[in-house]
């Protein structure tokens, strides 16, 4: 069984065009993504899938592995599917879908969302989620939440604020999802196929499609909070945080 890890980029985007390619750090955001992937020792092997020339040769530039895909797919996950056909996957593979934007994530995480897979042979996929410690993010949708049910199984995610507190004197804990999937390769192949759903729409949020269909996502809590860079502002955030640490 391989564990490998592909990266969705695309140029195109509502909040910032051409961010894969954005300068941090004297380095593409997309390339800090790739080096982090490449610390995590499960893994068997890294690529960025894109359907875009300009993050294709930015990626060959710095020497990371670049998998071209058509421009049909209608989210990350499909395009991580297709690459997954391209390369020949078998199906009890297991697939890390880690988002383009996510320059500071710990290799750790590869770690927290593999293992529900590998202790399960049955689950189809799990991703992660932080508890949110910071008030602006339960009201932003930028952070999507998630409420899940006693065994750890996603119940939904939403851009709202979730779960609604009515009685004053209650307080709820929240949590935010992480961008960061696991899937076994035979349900990439079921996903591909299943029809976008209202919710996913709605939202614009994929992972609600497998919700919709009847399909369980194990959500584990990670102690790693990971940046998201979706502005110029979130870039600058990023690039102090990679000086602080005294990274490059």
């Amino acid at each position: 069984m391989k564990i490998v890890c592909l990266i969705p980029a695309r140029y195109g985007s509502s909040r910032f065009p051409g961010k894969p390619l954005a300068i941090l750090a004297g380095k593409p955001m997309i390339q800090h993504v790739y080096e982090r992937a490449k610390c995590a020792k499960l893994l068997s092997y890294v690529a960025i899938v894109t359907d875009d020339k300009r993050i294709f040769e930015a990626v060959k530039n710095f020497g990371g592995e670049v998998l071209m895909t058509s421009s049909s797919p209608r989210s990350g996950t499909d395009r991580v599917a297709e690459a997954a056909n391209i390369l020949g996957m078998d199906a009890d593979d297991i697939v890390v879908n880690v988002q383009g934007d996510q320059p500071l994530f710990e290799p750790a995480q590869i770690n927290e969302v593999v293992e529900p897979l590998l202790a399960d042979p049955l689950l189809p996929m799990a991703t992660l989620i932080y508890r949110i410690h910071r008030e602006e993010e339960i009201f932003h949708p930028h952070a999507v939440k998630v409420v899940f049910d006693e065994r750890h199984f996603a119940l939904y995610f939403s851009r709202a604020t979730i779960p609604y507190v009515r009685d004053r004197g209650k307080k709820a804990n929240y949590y935010k999802h992480h961008g960061i999937y696991a899937y076994r390769k035979a349900f990439l192949d079921i996903f591909m196929n299943l029809p976008p759903g209202k919710l996913e729409q709605w939202e614009s949020l994929e992972q609600l499609r497998a919700l919709e269909s009847g399909y369980k996502i194990k959500v584990v809590e990670s102690h790693f909070d990971s940046l998201e860079v979706d502005s110029l502002e979130e870039l600058k955030e990023a690039e102090n945080l990679i000086y602080k640490c005294g990274e490059s």
